[in-house]
């Protein structure tokens, strides 16, 4: 789902990282209205498990596979302003430290998840408040996401033979069917462990925390174990056409040096948690005193 470099013309691109920060910022100034002191701690919470849980593919189709995108878990728990700012500061780590989508193609990829994406997911749950509107809201947001990437793609020249379309298209169909049904055990999951957070209210809820953070460890840390080594659609170009000139200290979520392929990707899952939990908190902040 990550546009690399080397993918999108100069005027899609630039278009794109134009038209994605005055965006974000006015989700970051809807955030303010409702962002309080003691929900901050939340936000860096879920963006290491949504990180964490990025890290985990599983399979779509032969030799290639998806991962769990999860704006609309975000949404639902967050709102979706406050996603946004999250899934906003992901993709940027993603694509500074672990060479995960493009730095110049950042703004695309802001746009494509963390904007229309998140908001995209959240509609379908706002309108029916049940199950299968979160249900509806994951499978969605894959698609709106989706789409808008493959369309910038094909703005910028990439071919995309019917056949190869039709293909694509389907992995993402089953990709996004996966995310709506994984989305939707995980905020039953949320719910149990606080119902506020699905009501919308945000108390950080100690216990709560501390499950979703210690699962968000676990992922980074075994779930890599079981993941499917295939990798997505657009990865599978990268690999072809990515600039040499970037290299990320994380690239391919591994902390190059080590012997032990299992320990270079969980110190790398451990230090993205790090990373991604103090930004979600910088940003909480940074938006809670610019409402003070």
């Amino acid at each position: 789902m990550h546009i690399p470099d080397g993918f999108l013309s100069t005027p899609v691109w630039v278009a794109f990282d134009l038209a994605a920060v005055p965006v974000v910022g006015i989700l970051a100034r809807r955030a303010q209205r409702d962002m309080e002191e003691r929900s901050i701690p939340l936000m860096g919470v879920m963006g290491a498990f949504i990180f964490a849980a990025q890290m985990i593919n599983f399979p779509v189709g032969p030799g290639t596979s998806g991962h769990l995108v999860g704006g609309t878990l975000l949404a639902i728990t967050l709102g979706p302003s406050a996603a946004a700012i999250v899934m906003t500061a992901i993709l940027a780590i993603q694509a500074l430290v672990f060479q995960d989508g493009g730095i110049l193609a950042l703004g695309a990829n802001v746009f494509n998840m963390a904007i229309a994406g998140v908001l995209a997911g959240y509609l379908p749950y706002r309108l029916l408040r049940n199950s299968a509107g979160i249900f509806i809201g994951g499978v969605l947001s894959v698609l709106v996401s989706a789409g808008f990437a493959l369309a910038q793609l094909s703005v910028s020249g990439i071919p995309f033979p019917p056949r190869v379309l039709a293909i694509t298209l389907s992995f993402f169909a089953v990709g996004a069917i996966l995310e709506g049904a994984i989305t939707l055990a995980a905020i039953r999951a949320v719910e149990r462990l606080n119902p506020a957070w699905i009501r919308g209210a945000k108390e950080p809820a100690g216990r709560a925390l501390i499950v979703v953070g210690m699962a968000a460890v676990i992922l980074a840390v075994a779930g890599i174990l079981i993941a499917s080594t295939h990798p997505d659609g657009i990865e599978i170009l990268a690999r072809a056409h990515s600039p040499a000139w970037l290299h990320a200290p994380l690239a391919d979520y591994e902390a190059h040096g080590i012997a032990t392929p299992w320990l270079r990707k969980s110190i790398a899952g451990l230090a993205g948690l790090i990373l991604i939990y103090a930004a979600c908190l910088a940003a909480g902040r940074w938006i809670r005193q610019r409402n003070a």
